[in-house]
């Protein structure tokens, strides 16, 4: 079958792509000198007391008729979503104080005006109150629906195991930051005896009933990845499966549920008395309508997988017209599979441009499929500047190198693709 692959050119790491308009994927935060860079929220921590003193400078530094009671009555305003109770009275006391000051430096504290402010200043402190109390506890019942909805997610998600099979593997899952919602984005990876089985999918839909799909999904495919000698025989076992949940349920979700998904095999590296590998195994992959997965190799190449004829996804396949196929693919030494769902592919950036994986990676290098992964997060949290719309589920299986010890090396990443590294994979195509 021929391949065609990204080619890796010369890449400056760590540094921002020329003409391109995109940074590269980092592996550490963004650091000054060490420190954490200050955040908004840091920053308006501040305004309260800011708020305060830049009232009294405005009050003391301009005619009578002017005041600077908005100030005083925004610090308390400002100071309830971001401090506690106590922390959000003492600035409202804090703003009263500082009315009653300026009004003692006139000499008007009995003023009609002067008690009129110090009135709204109290007044808008004791909203602020209230507001604080409202914040902190729906913040408080979010994060309980966050962490159900985590705890339920790693019950039916566990993480896989560091090696498999003589894989490194790797797993994530992020799920999006607008809400509590439980996703359904699924992965797995099973050695079995017909070589490391793996499957990445999205399920339709979000909620409980997108977990109650997933965990029918990955519980067809830990049984049928032990039996079926074939990926298309372990397809049409969750295809069975679905088929079943679909009956148990009423209404229009009955005939539009489906999954998208990718099955992948690779024979379980076995080495001699020698220590030597067998021969390079081939990867088979089975795409059921899924974002096609991305192979990664030594050189910092980047090949799309795409399947030679597109197939409807898992529940549809009474639909089709045409026998299922599995393409096949050269895993060679020190490559790396990565399997994503469309969470990762669909992010968007304030320009609603979508993040593109291949060109963000081609050129990279990575230690494992930990640091692949954790760049990959951070990368795309800081393509979407936090505003992720859909979960994201990330799996990576590494192929190790000759003479690559079978434990992960605590590296970083290495270099740029052009630094005098030669290619161990063939190349089909431009």
């Amino acid at each position: 079958m021929g391949m065609r692959r990204g080619g890796g050119g010369r890449t400056g790491r760590l540094r921002r792509g020329a003409g391109s308009g995109t940074s590269p994927i980092r592996t550490t935060p963004d650091r000054q000198g060490g420190r954490r860079k200050p955040t908004s929220r840091d920053l308006a921590r501040w305004l309260p007391a800011a708020l305060i003193i830049g009232g009294l400078a405005f009050d003391l530094s301009t005619p009578s008729r002017f005041t600077g009671s908005p100030f005083f009555s925004a610090a308390p305003l400002v100071a309830a979503p971001f401090f506690s109770l106590r922390a959000t009275a003492t600035a409202g006391i804090a703003a009263g104080l500082a009315v009653v000051t300026l009004h003692l430096v006139n000499r008007d504290l009995g003023a009609v005006e002067s008690v009129t402010e110090l009135v709204t200043v109290l007044t808008v402190a004791v909203l602020a109150l209230f507001i604080n109390r409202v914040v902190r506890r729906s913040g408080r019942e979010l994060a309980s629906a966050r962490s159900i909805a985590e705890a339920a997610q790693r019950a039916v998600l566990p993480t896989p195991d560091e090696r498999i099979g003589g894989f490194h593997v790797a797993a994530r899952y992020e799920a999006a930051q607008t809400d509590a919602r439980i996703g359904g984005d699924l992965y797995a990876v099973q050695d079995t005896p017909y070589g490391v089985r793996l499957i990445v999918g999205d399920v339709r839909g979000k909620g409980l009933d997108a977990v109650e799909a997933v965990a029918v999904v990955i519980g067809a495919f830990r049984e049928a990845a032990e039996q079926e000698a074939t990926l298309v025989g372990v397809a049409a076992r969750l295809e069975r499966a679905l088929q079943r949940e679909r009956q148990r349920h009423e209404g229009p979700d009955r005939s539009e549920g489906f999954t998208t998904a990718v099955l992948a095999e690779v024979p379980t590296i076995r080495r001699t008395d020698t220590g030597a590998a067998l021969p390079e195994p081939a990867l088979r992959i089975l795409n059921r309508g899924h974002p096609s997965p991305l192979l990664l190799y030594a050189d910092g190449g980047v090949f799309v997988a795409d399947p030679v004829v597109p197939a409807l996804p898992l529940g549809l396949g009474e639909l089709a017209d045409q026998p299922e196929r599995v393409d096949e693919f050269a895993f060679p030494e020190g490559a790396t599979l990565l399997l994503f769902t469309d969470g990762m592919t669909e992010a968007r950036d304030a320009n609603g441009v979508f993040y593109d994986p291949q060109e963000r990676l081609r050129g990279r290098l990575f230690s494992g499929p930990d640091a692949l992964l954790d760049a990959l997060v951070e990368d795309v949290a800081r393509h979407t500047a936090g505003g992720a719309a859909d979960d994201m589920a990330l799996l990576a299986v590494s192929r190790p190198a000759e003479r690559q010890p079978m434990r992960r090396r605590a590296v970083g990443i290495v270099r740029g693709a052009g630094d005098g590294s030669r290619s161990g994979h063939p190349s089909d195509g431009p």
